[in-house]
């Protein structure tokens, strides 16, 4: 997964020519720390679906702002700079693969 941060985040996601997954977290956030290992095992088994990142909220609040992120843990997909889809705080990874398997 690519760590995304405000110097590379216009040209990795919102430039970007394919289907992109950022997965928006933070050290303080359980939640997001359970769902991680998951996000990158998807990332290994869907790699040619979609490019995936990741974006720790601590040191980028402003672009998380941005972005309209409000809780954590936040998965957005974009596609041509555009959020697609969203999903937030109670989620499964199930729901992320079905999403992505749907939008990819």
């Amino acid at each position: 997964m690519l760590a995304l941060s405000k110097e590379n985040f216009e040209e990795e996601v919102l430039k970007a020519d394919s289907l992109v997954l950022v997965d928006f977290w933070s050290e303080k956030c359980e939640p997001c720390k359970a769902l991680m290992p998951a996000v990158h095992e998807l990332a290994e088994k869907h790699k040619e679906k979609a490019k995936f990142c990741s974006l720790d909220t601590n040191g980028n609040k402003r672009l998380a702002m941005s972005q309209k992120v409000l809780g954590l843990p936040t998965i957005l997909f974009y596609r041509n700079g555009e959020i697609v889809a969203e999903l937030t705080t109670q989620i499964s990874i199930e729901d992320v693969e079905a999403k992505l398997l749907e939008l990819a």
